[in-house]
């Protein structure tokens, strides 16, 4: 057997980034924490969280029995997590999880994570915008 015949190439394109960002701010972690780790289950609430991530910045719109299908070309390992297959990231799993944060709050997770990412990079909060424009003119304020 040759050299080459033992190479195998996995796809990771932007996403490297993107996990390694994860992994920095610690959204897994913070995932864990919060809705806890089964170690019965193969793969973690906060890893499929980051897969989300992933496959919603990897700009695919596939049904949820897909899902998986998006990581078959990727260095799934590289980016979730040792040990971690793509038939992990299955829509059964992938629902309880979806189920899980509706009821911990997921506007209350959001700011955490947003303001934990403020804090952790050292970004300036003094200026704010918000782009009202996309408002029914019914909410916006009328001035006489």
């Amino acid at each position: 057997m040759s050299l080459i015949e033992e190479i195998t190439v996995k796809n990771i394109d932007h996403l490297g980034i993107v996990a390694g960002l994860i992994d920095e701010i610690g959204i897994v972690e913070i995932i864990n924490q919060k809705l806890g780790v089964d170690n019965r289950e193969k793969i973690t609430t906060g890893q499929i969280v980051k897969a989300l991530i992933l496959n919603g910045l990897g700009m695919i719109s596939r049904p949820l029995y897909l899902f998986s299908q998006f990581f078959e070309d990727k260095a799934v390992e590289k980016l979730l997590g040792t040990g971690t297959k793509c038939e992990y990231l299955n829509d059964d799993k992938i629902g309880r999880v979806m189920d899980e944060i509706y009821k911990l709050g997921l506007t209350n997770l959001f700011i955490e994570i947003g303001l934990l990412v403020i804090k952790k990079f050292n970004i300036e909060t003094k200026y704010a915008h918000l782009d009202a424009t996309s408002f029914p003119a019914t909410w916006r304020i009328q001035s006489n």
